[in-house]
């Protein structure tokens, strides 16, 4: 469900009126992105993920989080 709420909350936030209400589901896909990696690390200690595997996951997930942090960084700068 995290993996599925990431873009799904990036979407919602895309399609408000404001740029709270924007932000506001960025900073909600951000917690998302901060459960999934908790639930990859959890895969990996119960065996079903290799530490190889959680290691690009948890690389993809750091690019993710970058580009989101970003992405609010810039909503909310003051607009010129």
């Amino acid at each position: 469900r995290a993996a599925v709420s990431v873009p799904s909350n990036i979407a919602e936030g895309s399609a408000r009126q404001t740029k709270k209400e924007s932000i506001q589901f960025y900073m909600i896909a951000r917690g998302s992105l901060s459960e999934l990696d908790t639930q990859i690390e959890l895969c990996e200690v119960l065996g079903l993920l290799t530490s190889a595997q959680n290691t690009k996951a948890s690389t993809q997930l750091e690019t993710v989080g970058a580009l989101l942090n970003g992405l609010i960084r810039f909503k909310k700068a003051p607009t010129q």
